[in-house]
């Protein structure tokens, strides 16, 4: 399995801190509902659950942001919220935790983004989604673009976040991008399936094995299936990189030139995959800005996600925690060994 030595990494890690990124995509509120179930409602075949804690956490874009900053990275959120109490409880939320909030647009004829999770005895029992998708009125749109083209110069990094909620469009697309890429920007995408002709020279995009089947038209089931299909994205999208994340089966980061570096899953135990995909790109995003190389950088995001899937919820990492995770792998303790 590929390793970065222990030295490099606390230097990348040391380098997090310097790092500026701007997170554009579709804002969210993650609820979780936090209880026990001691029986099953007379009124249905369902659990009746005891309530015993609510809390909430930035959901979507907003997740990758706050993973960023959990990493020490310095981050600049653009997005759109309603003029609710959500979207004033998640405003609150990226502020407490030092993520710029000058981007976060409100927009009083849309609700902001909820998903409301009921977890009982470490478990997810259902999740609630109140949501609407309609791309972003003309003037809003202007609003947005007109942040984001003064933003640019003061980043080093600049991740897309698209759940198709309609805050990253065509028009917006063909509206920054270009000055991104004028202005040598990192540019990396979390994509929607539906969208990925719009995604077209930037730096990296992070799909997942089911969005990249899906925006390919067939499904990815062996590993041919997936070597052939990150080529054919990579050749398609005339982008420097495409990091497939399968779960289980690890990653592979396929690069402009035809190198290819498989990743296996480095997960010991998996409690909830929720949030894996926003801790991935941040990772990864954060890495490259960092100065890390591209096989590097899906190194950390893949140790970042084993974190966090080992933990209940919508959760981030540390920069302590990653380098310890990484210090303690196998092969990093032989290379230290060895040194000695």
């Amino acid at each position: 399995m590929p390793t970065i030595a222990p030295d490099r990494l606390r230097r990348l890690v040391g380098a997090f801190p310097r790092a500026k990124v701007l997170v554009i995509g579709d804002l969210m509120l993650d609820e979780f509902v936090w209880g026990r179930v001691s029986r099953i409602s007379p009124e249905a075949p369902v659990p009746v659950v005891w309530v015993q804690s609510e809390s909430v956490m930035p959901g979507g874009a907003a997740n990758v942001a706050n993973n960023i900053r959990a990493l020490g990275g310095q981050v600049e959120m653009c997005g759109v919220i309603g003029a609710d109490r959500w979207g004033e409880t998640l405003a609150k939320e990226l502020a407490s935790r030092r993520i710029g909030v000058d981007g976060v647009l409100r927009d009083a004829s849309r609700p902001t983004i909820v998903k409301t999770r009921v977890i009982a005895h470490h478990q997810q029992v259902v999740r609630v989604d109140r949501e609407q998708k309609q791309p972003l009125s003309p003037a809003l749109l202007s609003r947005v673009e007109a942040f984001i083209r003064g933003a640019l110069d003061a980043v080093d990094a600049i991740v897309i976040e698209d759940y198709g909620k309609g805050v990253v469009t065509r028009p917006l697309l063909e509206a920054i991008l270009p000055l991104a890429r004028q202005r040598r920007k990192i540019i990396t995408v979390d994509p929607k399936e539906e969208h990925f002709e719009l995604y077209h020279g930037v730096t990296s995009l992070t799909p997942n094995r089911m969005e990249a089947g899906g925006a390919l038209g067939r499904e990815l089931e062996t590993e041919q299936d997936v070597l052939e299909a990150g080529e054919e994205l990579l050749r398609r999208l005339q982008s420097e990189s495409v990091l497939l994340t399968m779960g289980e089966d690890g990653m592979c980061l396929f690069e402009r030139g035809g190198r290819r570096t498989r990743i296996p899953t480095v997960a010991q135990e998996v409690f909830d995959v929720a949030g894996a995909g926003d801790t991935v790109i941040a990772a990864f995003t954060l890495a490259l800005a960092a100065g890390a190389t591209p096989p590097e950088a899906a190194i950390v995001a893949n140790q970042a996600a084993g974190v966090v899937v080992g933990k209940v919820g919508v959760a981030v990492t540390t920069p302590a925690e990653l380098v310890s995770r990484m210090n303690h792998m196998p092969s990093a303790k032989r290379r230290a060994r060895k040194s000695a």
